[in-house]
């Protein structure tokens, strides 16, 4: 139980007295016209409560991201926590934050064209792909996870509604609007109470585990891994033969670092009235996803009374939507379990619609299309179309995929503002050494995933490794290179 409380005040004290000092080094200036006022225009520069932005960017990258992803990295054991804790306030908060300001320096503009004014054409180009690569596969994601959900809740048995492909339309319909319609008919309406919900069902998950979970983590756990005989269990594999490195963290994205965060930077930075307001909004919504996250690590870990051998056999059952149900079931009760199961559907889908909407706005940014009603339509209904027919390939594919995609971009993004950094000659430190190990962890994990290279999982670490030195070599050289111009 100690690990637990560690893990949540290790994260408020991040944003206590890092964020500060992270948001000193990214020039804030609170006298300048935000974005929202110089190009409000009703549909996506409208002006939004500090507090309403809080609530609906975390709603926006809070799906089921930090539930689905603790849930699989708690097969690791306790170290998922040390994970989720360290990610978030070294690399997540900080990555988000910096996503926030890049964009609200730029007009609101989204990731490609950022990259371009920091960078070229080419890193724009690339940035593009990507960007338009993870936001789709997010959306498909959001679709068929929750339209699973639903259509397994008991209640809806030997029903209509028990029908899958009614979900899947039901949601698609309801993305086809959020996508189209202005920022402040739907979005800006609900979400916040969406927001307070998830934060309801997450406290009450919380209290019910540590009141009676049958496997509470407890410091000789943790310290376990440390031990001299059994400090090789930090990266060696678990009982399934999963290396800790690089898989935990492609497990583990959303709740410590989740490039898919970025994209949705500039819906909340066309919003904001006031630059002061980035840092509670970016790096304070990271910080609950962080506990969110540490939540269902803690309930993958602790609320299986055959331990492990529970958690690992109903995942093969039914993947993390049945431990989801499992454990709302178990611990809040019948109606409790509806509740929290109908709180974890909705939460992917209003990260799907908001991830369709940036798709929208992207391409929107990177061609410059003006933002009538027509083109609005020439462009969901596409998207919404092949979104549609991608929902009927193997969902572990397109996990698969997005896992790769959200580390590539997150790891693009720290690169990006650590130029943003070098650029206002600040403390680069705090986005470019993330970027250097987020490195290490993307090429470990496509040179021996089976959708990479698919090489001996042995050389993982060693690439990881030899990626990381010669980074913070690099780092190192760059930075004293700069300081002699600077002097010059």
């Amino acid at each position: 139980m100690i690990i637990f409380f560690i893990c949540i005040t290790i994260l408020i004290l991040g944003y206590k007295f890092y964020s500060p000092f992270v948001e000193k080094q990214a020039g804030m200036d609170t006298t300048v016209d935000t974005p929202q006022k110089r190009f409000s225009e009703g549909v996506d520069y409208v002006a939004i409560h500090p507090v309403r932005a809080f609530l609906i960017q975390f709603l926006n990258i809070a799906g089921v991201g930090p539930i689905f992803g603790p849930i699989l990295g708690a097969l690791y054991g306790p170290v998922a926590l040390v994970w989720i804790v360290l990610g978030n306030v070294l690399g997540g908060a900080v990555h988000d934050f910096f996503s926030g300001v890049m964009s609200i320096k730029e007009d609101g503009k989204s990731l490609p064209e950022i990259a371009g004014h920091y960078y070229n054409v080419v890193f724009k180009g690339f940035m593009l792909i990507f960007t338009a690569m993870l936001l789709f596969f997010v959306g498909v994601v959001f679709i068929m996870s929750p339209a699973g959900l639903l259509s397994n809740l008991d209640v809806f048995e030997g029903t209509f509604f028990a029908n899958n492909t009614f979900w899947v339309l039901a949601i698609l319909a309801y993305y086809f609007l959020a996508t189209l319609l202005p920022i402040d008919k739907i979005i800006t309406k609900f979400y916040p109470l969406f927001g307070l919900l998830m934060i309801v069902m997450t406290t009450l998950i919380a209290g019910a585990l540590l009141l009676d979970a049958p496997h509470l983590p407890v410091a000789g756990d943790f310290l376990a891994y440390f031990e001299a005989d059994h400090a090789h269990d930090f990266l060696e594999p678990n009982p399934d033969g999963l290396p800790t490195w690089p898989l935990l963290f492609i497990t583990i994205t959303c709740g410590a670092i989740s490039g898919f965060h970025s994209t949705q930077a500039p819906i909340i930075a066309r919003c904001l009235t006031n630059e002061k307001y980035v840092r509670p909004v970016y790096y304070g919504a990271m910080m609950c996803e962080g506990i969110v996250g540490c939540v269902w690590a803690l309930a993958g870990i602790a609320a299986f009374p055959e331990g492990y051998a529970g958690l690992k056999a109903l995942l093969d059952q039914g993947g993390p939507g049945l431990v989801v149900n499992h454990v709302a079931n178990s611990y809040l009760g019948v109606m409790g379990g509806i509740m929290a199961i109908i709180a974890v559907a909705v939460f992917p889908i209003t990260s799907g619609d908001t991830a369709f909407r940036s798709l929208r706005l992207t391409v929107v940014d990177a061609f410059n299309i003006p933002q009538s009603l027509r083109n609005r339509l020439l462009l969901a209904v596409p998207i919404l179309t092949i979104a549609f027919f991608m929902t009927k390939l193997d969902f572990s594919v397109i996990w698969r995929y997005f896992a790769f995609s959200n580390m590539l971009l997150s790891t693009s993004v720290l690169w990006l503002a650590t130029k943003y950094l070098f650029d206002r000659r600040a403390f680069h430190w705090i986005t470019s050494v993330p970027a250097v190990i987020a490195t290490g962890v993307t090429l470990s994990y496509i040179m021996t995933a089976a959708i990479g290279f698919n090489l001996s999982a042995d050389l993982g670490k060693p690439i990881g490794a030899a990626v990381v030195v010669i980074g913070l070599i690099a780092l190192v050289f760059v930075h004293s290179k700069r300081k002699k111009l600077d002097v010059a």
